[in-house]
C-alpha cells in the first residue's frame, strides 16, 4: 500500500511539473485574456513593479503612471515592450518582465452526461477525448454519438458535432478536435 501511494505521488508530481512547464513553454504564443493574473517587474524599480495584477473584463490593467494599459489579446512579450516604451518617459532604460501567474482566462466547459460537469482550465493543447477524461468519463445514459461542441470563431457561433464511438473505432479521428478557450462541450 505504501509503495502504491509513493508511486502515485511521484506520478502526480511529474504530471503537474510537466503541465506547468508545457503551459508556459511558448510565451510568445500565449494571448493574455480577461481574468488572467499577471506579475510585472521592472528591474531595480520597485515602484514600477506589481504582483497579482488582474486583467479586467475590458482587457486592460492599471499600472503606476501609465493608467490603463491594454493587456488582453496580446502576448506577454508585446505587453512587456509596450510598458517598457511608455516607462521611458519616467525611467531611463526600463527592463520589464511580464509573467502570467495564473492563466484564468483559458477555460473550457463540459456539460451533460459526464461524471463531473463544470469548468476546467485549458492548461495545454487538450483534445475532446482528453476533456472527457478530465470530466471523469460518461454516465451510463450518455449519447456518445450526438456530442456537441459550441465554439466562437471570429465573433460567430460554430457548432461541431462529435461522434465519440466513431473516434474510438478509428473511423474519424478528425472529430477529436483540439479545444480552444471558452469551448463548451455538451454530452446529451
Amino acid at each position: 500500500m505504501k509503495k502504491h501511494f509513493i508511486f502515485i505521488s511521484i506520478c502526480l508530481v511529474f504530471i503537474l511539473t510537466f503541465t506547468a512547464t508545457y503551459v508556459f513553454a511558448d510565451v510568445n504564443q500565449y494571448k493574455i485574456g480577461s481574468g488572467d493574473i499577471l506579475d510585472i517587474t521592472t528591474w531595480k524599480e520597485p515602484d514600477f513593479s506589481r504582483e497579482e495584477i488582474l486583467v479586467r473584463i475590458d482587457g486592460k490593467i492599471s499600472f503606476p503612471l501609465l493608467d490603463d494599459v491594454q493587456a488582453g489579446g496580446r502576448t506577454p512579450l508585446e505587453l512587456k515592450k509596450d510598458i517598457q516604451t511608455k516607462l521611458k518617459e519616467f525611467i531611463s532604460n526600463p527592463v520589464v518582465t511580464v509573467h502570467v501567474r495564473s492563466p484564468a482566462s483559458k477555460r473550457i466547459y463540459i456539460l451533460g452526461e459526464v461524471v463531473n460537469t463544470g469548468e476546467y482550465p485549458l492548461v495545454k493543447n487538450l483534445t475532446v477525448l482528453q476533456a472527457f477524461a478530465l470530466a471523469g468519463g460518461f454516465t451510463e445514459w450518455a449519447s456518445k454519438k450526438e456530442i456537441i461542441l459550441f465554439r466562437k470563431e471570429n465573433g460567430k457561433d460554430k457548432t461541431i458535432r462529435i461522434n465519440y464511438k466513431n473516434i474510438l473505432k478509428g473511423k474519424d479521428f478528425k472529430q477529436n478536435v483540439q479545444l480552444q478557450a471558452d469551448d463548451t462541450i455538451i454530452v446529451p
